[in-house]
């Protein structure tokens, strides 16, 4: 491999983990409904289980309600049982063509406990693009001693490395704080 083969795959595994957290991030409560709440929701459907996503259109018509329309009517009880299976500590509302779910206020007990699920999943991604950067330079070391390019080159790829890994961090903790700031402001 060569330096620009490594920095690419560097990168392009960073962006992997950035892709993580914010999906995980989308699924964290907040004050306010949003479709990523029930997103990760796995409904079991015509024998087997396919995200929620894929069985109905999911809308926030208020900043505390979600709707859940589904495309087959049949689906409905289906994603019901899913959403109280889910354990998201929600109360769906069946009207027979639709469903409501009312997201309740968050306790401030309940957002410092988000909170730290944030810290932990930000912290999870970090150890990620750590992993990503150690995979890196043993890449750059192998190149090196297998000819495939000099010891200035092993040296400036690692810097790259390190480079990418410290903007790819700062990403990660700005995500993570624009999350915290989400989960403690009121609605």
């Amino acid at each position: 491999m060569n330096a620009e083969e490594i920095l690419f795959d560097v990168e392009e595994r960073m962006d992997k983990a950035i892709s993580v957290l914010k999906t995980s991030l989308s699924g964290i409560r907040t004050g306010r409904a949003n479709p990523g709440l029930v997103d990760s929701l796995r409904v079991e459907v015509y024998g087997s289980m396919a995200p929620i996503k894929q069985l109905a259109s999911i809308g926030v018509p208020e900043p505390t309600q979600i709707v859940i329309r589904p495309f087959d009517p049949s689906t409905l009880k289906d994603i019901e049982k899913a959403i109280i299976a889910g354990d998201l500590g929600f109360n769906p509302q069946n009207d027979g063509r639709l469903i409501r779910i009312n997201v309740p206020a968050l306790s401030t007990e309940t957002r410092r406990k988000m909170v730290g699920r944030v810290k932990e999943l930000a912290e999870e991604s970090r150890i990620s693009i750590r992993s990503i950067r150690r995979d890196g330079n043993k890449a750059a070391d192998q190149a090196e001693k297998a000819k495939e390019m000099s010891e200035d080159a092993r040296d400036q790829t690692k810097e790259s490395i390190q480079d990418l890994t410290k903007s790819y961090e700062e990403k990660i903790n700005s995500l993570a704080k624009a999350k915290e700031v989400e989960v403690m402001e009121d609605v």
